[in-house]
């Protein structure tokens, strides 16, 4: 059996949550019960997503988007007192991690979106206060932009909006998980064949005057593999049982 402290802990070192400002507060947001049996998984701390853990009897949670947000207002009422009823009531503590767990070099999401796509992380990419959240991935072999579809689809559950005006093959790949920005994407033009984000932006005329190929995968969609990276890895270390909540957003 698992402690809290101890599982908190391990994350705060693996993910390296101090190395990167954040928009939000990463690590342990809620202290339930000190023993922990089994731990769910989900992208975003919500009502829906905690009561799915209390249904699966789980005794810690861990997600990509927390509860705490710095330019959000923290008094408890509301929405953050529903939630938070929740975790109280059933003992359920919460982890958190954001910009950590999209930059993350073997976990992170945009590691494994490349990892998923059989690619090669090959440089940094898209800077958040001087630290790299993305990666630019090589291809050994230039891979058929259809083809990156077809497996993002797939193993994403996902439903692709794809600006194919490049090159049919991409063998550099921009990757910026959840929201990816206009200048995310000029960046990725500067560094690759193609850009992979979630969030829909309207570049639709930009990128097929530069000849430029851009997948829109989805927020929620492309920030699954994070979360469900690292349960394997905290079911051997600590011998707890994990479940993934999909809790999908239509984003």
């Amino acid at each position: 059996m698992a402690q809290r402290k101890e599982i908190a802990e391990w994350l705060d070192t693996y993910l390296k949550i101090d190395d990167i400002k954040d928009y939000g507060w990463n690590g342990l947001q809620f202290e339930g019960k000190e023993e922990v049996k089994k731990i769910a998984f989900a992208v975003d701390a919500c009502v829906d997503t905690f009561n799915a853990a209390v249904d699966a009897g789980a005794d810690m949670i861990i997600v990509h988007h927390g509860m705490f947000w710095k330019e959000s207002d923290p008094s408890i009422k509301k929405s953050t007192k529903d939630r938070l009823d929740v975790l109280y009531k059933n003992g359920i503590s919460l982890y958190a991690a954001h910009l950590p767990l999209d930059r993350h070099k073997d976990s992170g999401n945009n590691a494994q979106l490349i990892k998923l796509l059989g690619g090669k992380i090959l440089e940094e990419f898209t800077f958040h206060e001087g630290k790299n959240i993305g990666w630019v991935a090589r291809f050994k072999h230039p891979i058929p932009i259809h083809e990156l579809k077809f497996i993002l689809e797939k193993q994403l559950n996902a439903k692709c909006k794809v600006l194919n005006f490049g090159d049919h093959k991409v063998s550099k790949l921009a990757v910026c998980s959840g929201g990816g920005s206009y200048k995310d994407f000029f960046d990725a033009m500067k560094k690759a064949d193609a850009y992979l984000t979630g969030d829909a932006i309207e570049v639709t005329q930009t990128a097929k005057d530069s000849k430029f190929n851009v997948i829109f995968a989805g927020h929620y969609a492309t920030e699954i593999v994070g979360v469900k990276a690292l349960m394997p890895l905290l079911q051997k270390k600590f011998k707890v049982e994990t479940i993934f909540i999909d809790k999908p957003t239509g984003f």
